[in-house]
């Protein structure tokens, strides 16, 4: 009998030091989630996009949000790129760099349509969508946002960023530009639509940034600056 109480010890002592540090965690983290309701959840998820697309939407809306962030900065066209080079050849460097500031000039006039979109999209969270964020990737809020508002932001950027355009007169520096190089024999004339390219660069930008932000909230608590953030993300 004694023996038989002995092989029982040690089997469990055995399973007990094969579980390890992760497995513990996991078990911890899954308690810890048992702990909050349906309610906290989507509060807690509603605050952190509304952090997120605030702080985004401030950062890039302003002068220079996007021409001096270089993360974000709207470079001259990808796809006129051998125009850039044989314009700076020919002594426009200083007009290839206007027309990049105004591109991203546009953009950060663009921004600032966002935010009610943003707002729409995050009020319209469900238990559903808020347990997949919770439980999926660091960017998991940042890819529902883009689901559910990118279709809305290329409608109201596209207008927002032909005003814009207009306003810091491209044409003026763009097209002189064009109109060179296009008469250079033998080369690939510039066709870019550079309202189309201003929205797409533009809303890519502020995803850019919700994707940081979202990382700050679920990795750093300095980031949880409320109490249901402390709760949800801990």
């Amino acid at each position: 009998m004694k023996t038989v109480r002995l092989l029982s010890g040690l089997l469990i002592a055995v399973s007990l030091t094969t579980c390890t540090v992760q497995d513990l965690s996991k078990a911890l983290n899954t308690v810890n989630s048992g702990t909050l309701t349906n309610s906290e959840i989507i509060q807690g998820l509603k605050e952190a996009l509304n952090v997120g697309t605030n702080n985004s939407v401030a950062s890039s809306s302003k002068v220079d949000g996007f021409f001096k962030n270089p993360t974000i900065k709207i470079p001259w066209p990808a796809d006129a790129v051998a125009a850039e080079t044989k314009l700076r050849a020919l002594g426009m460097g200083t007009q290839v760099d206007k027309v990049v500031e105004t591109l991203n000039r546009g953009a950060e006039e663009a921004a600032k349509s966002a935010a009610p979109i943003f707002l729409k999209a995050i009020t319209n969270l469900t238990i559903s969508d808020g347990l997949t964020i919770l439980k999926g990737a660091n960017n998991a809020a940042t890819e529902y946002l883009k689901t559910n508002t990118s279709s809305a932001l290329k409608t109201a950027f596209l207008p927002t960023v032909k005003t814009a355009l207009d306003k810091v007169e491209i044409t003026k520096y763009w097209t002189p530009l064009t109109t060179t190089y296009n008469k250079i024999p033998l080369v690939t004339p510039i066709n870019t639509d550079l309202n189309n390219y201003v929205t797409g660069k533009a809303i890519d930008g502020l995803f850019t940034l919700i994707a940081a932000e979202e990382l700050k909230i679920r990795t750093d608590p300095a980031a949880r600056i409320s109490d249901i953030l402390k709760k949800v993300f801990k």
